[in-house]
């Protein structure tokens, strides 16, 4: 029964990750939104301008910010304060790791090491340096693909599901699960690629969901850390995110920016007990954390004075992950991804140089030794609601863009 369930949900997987693949594309860059049915978080999301509710007295403006849509929330309640075409679809750029992470966190044995494919070894730009048949350890990858938005990093942890294609497949299964049906995750490292997109909207949920992942939050606070690239030989990784130096109450942020989605930001800050969401896309390149500060102090000064203009969507409950029969899709896996993976060695655990044993091949796990198989809750659920979206059960729907493209 347990490989029939692990068989179902690696089933659901796939049709996952050719769904999303089957709308038409944006052109890259080319901006776009979701009419047609209700709108996720409230009609007033739908709007392509602003949309802000001042109170009647006392009110303080919105900053102008050079973004083409941004979103203003406050995690504990859920509720929008403001937003800019919060539903436009846009290049996500390495945004998009943070909806890696939240897939992939969960699910990856951290104490694991993965063996570097030739694929994520030859990733450009912006690498770690992984060297092709080395292991590393899952932790030390995620280090890399938070701190510094290591590329490479991010092609070998959706490796260590099984495949790249999986990676992917549980990404956007993730997506689903949040509810952010903006989102089509074609690359775990946000390259530009044909199709994929998302919004500011659905950015602020994957921002939301990293909230709840105690690992997540330490690393985005994290200055520095030393990532070893050989044996004998490590690296210092400095965060990007310069706003836990100049801003009071940070607890994070992620940057990412291409020529054709310009740069995109989200970021996350705590005072007197309230914290806040903003997500910036298609923002004028070097200026993302200095408008992120303008609107997170507009949303601590506002935030309780302005009526909400949406909410941010919960989770689908587990239920809705459900096998039939009522057995949860994360019930049938056995344990964190990896466990007592076929081909997969114990030997060499610490990692470096483990690929030497002959056991691993590049892209696979390999465990510590001793490694117990511990049933995972989370993550692996929603694989099954990617063949609930194959049915149509889940349908999303697209409007034409308007606005101006980001430039080549």
């Amino acid at each position: 029964m347990r490989h029939a369930r692990t068989a179902a949900a690696a089933a659901a997987a796939a049709l996952l990750a050719v769904l999303p693949l089957a709308a038409p594309p944006a052109a890259a860059g080319a901006r776009s939104t979701v009419v047609g049915g209700p709108v996720v978080g409230g009609p007033e999301l739908a709007g392509r301008g602003i949309v802000v509710h001042y109170p009647a007295h006392g009110a303080r403006r919105l900053p102008s910010v050079p973004a083409s849509s941004y979103v203003i929330a406050d995690a504990g309640t859920g509720q929008v304060l403001a937003a800019k075409d919060p539903h436009g679809h846009f290049l996500p750029a390495s945004t998009l790791k943070v909806l890696t992470a939240d897939a992939l966190m969960p699910v990856l044995n951290s104490r694991a090491s993965v063996v570097t494919s030739a694929l994520a070894a030859s990733v450009t730009p912006n690498k770690v340096g992984l060297v092709k048949g080395h292991a590393y350890p899952v932790a030390d990858l995620f280090q890399a693909l938070l701190l510094i938005s290591a590329n490479d990093a991010a092609i070998a942890l959706a490796q260590a599901t099984g495949s790249y294609a999986k990676g992917v497949a549980m990404m956007n299964a993730e997506a689903r699960r949040l509810q952010a049906d903006d989102t089509v995750a074609v690359r775990p490292n946000g390259l530009n690629a044909k199709g994929q997109r998302t919004s500011a909207y659905d950015l602020a949920l994957f921002a939301r969901q990293a909230l709840t992942m105690p690992e997540f939050m330490r690393i985005e606070a994290t200055r520095t850390a030393m990532f070893p690239l050989h044996r004998r030989h490590s690296i210092e990784l400095f965060n990007q995110n310069t706003m836990l130096n100049t801003y009071r109450g940070d607890l994070g942020g992620k940057i990412g920016w291409t020529t054709a989605s310009e740069t995109t930001f989200i970021a996350w800050a705590r005072r007197d007990g309230h914290t806040l969401i903003v997500t910036l896309m298609h923002c004028v390149p070097l200026t993302e954390m200095k408008y992120a500060a303008k609107l997170l102090n507009w949303g601590f000064a506002m935030d309780g004075k302005v009526t909400p203009v949406g909410t941010l969507a919960r989770p689908l409950p587990a239920s809705a992950t459900a096998a039939p029969g009522g057995t949860s899709a994360a019930a049938g896996e056995a344990g964190q991804l990896g466990a007592s993976r076929p081909g997969a060695s114990e030997h060499g655990a610490s990692g470096y140089g483990a690929s030497q044993h002959g056991a691993a091949r590049p892209g696979r796990l390999i465990q510590p030794a001793g490694f117990a198989t511990i049933p995972v809750s989370a993550g692996i659920g929603a694989l099954v609601l990617a063949g609930l979206v194959a049915a149509g059960v889940v349908v999303l729907r697209r409007r034409a863009g308007g606005g101006s493209p980001p430039g080549p």
